[in-house]
């Protein structure tokens, strides 16, 4: 079982380790860092019994819009829910700082994610070619609705999305 909290300095570099791991492409550690003490950025770690940082998901804040930028887990972690858990945390954060729909890119080919985010609700809504290098690949761009025109959110308040509970 893992904790879900705030990211801080002392997450840094495992978290940079886990995007090594988990991307060809990485953020730098320096990216990381200037995400710390941003107000329009949300960033949870989770966190293993053991103090280990196993996952982190980031997510940026504009209006009535919020992109989960980076969302991932460590390789030995995975497949144990720790991304639905910090995606189902990052809708919730959304949804409390007024966010009305959630965006985030995906590579085509990268199925475990994909069935992930459809799980969750997001639906695709465009394309972006050659988004990604090594290898290049098209990048999916996916949209949840966090509410209904009823003011409704797909995520039940227990947490798991409709496809699950």
């Amino acid at each position: 079982m893992v904790e879900l909290r705030p990211a801080t300095a002392a997450d840094l570099a495992p978290v940079a380790a886990i995007e090594a791991a988990a991307f060809s492409d990485p953020w730098s550690l320096e990216a990381f860092q200037a995400l710390l003490g941003q107000p329009q950025v949300a960033w949870d770690v989770a966190v293993a019994a053991d103090g280990t940082v196993v996952g982190y998901c980031v997510l940026l804040l504009a209006g009535v819009e919020g992109d989960v930028a980076n969302i991932a887990t460590a390789p030995g972690w995975r497949g144990r829910g720790v991304a639905h858990r910090l995606l189902v945390e990052a809708c919730r954060t959304a949804r409390r700082r007024g966010v009305d729909a959630l965006f985030l890119e995906v590579r085509e080919g990268n199925a475990p994610a994909r069935a992930l985010y459809a799980r969750h609700g997001f639906q695709p809504v465009g394309r972006r070619r050659a988004y990604y290098r090594d290898p290049v690949e098209d990048a999916l761009i996916l949209r949840l609705l966090l509410t209904d025109p009823g003011g409704v959110s797909p995520v039940a308040p227990g947490g798991a999305p409709p496809a699950l509970s």
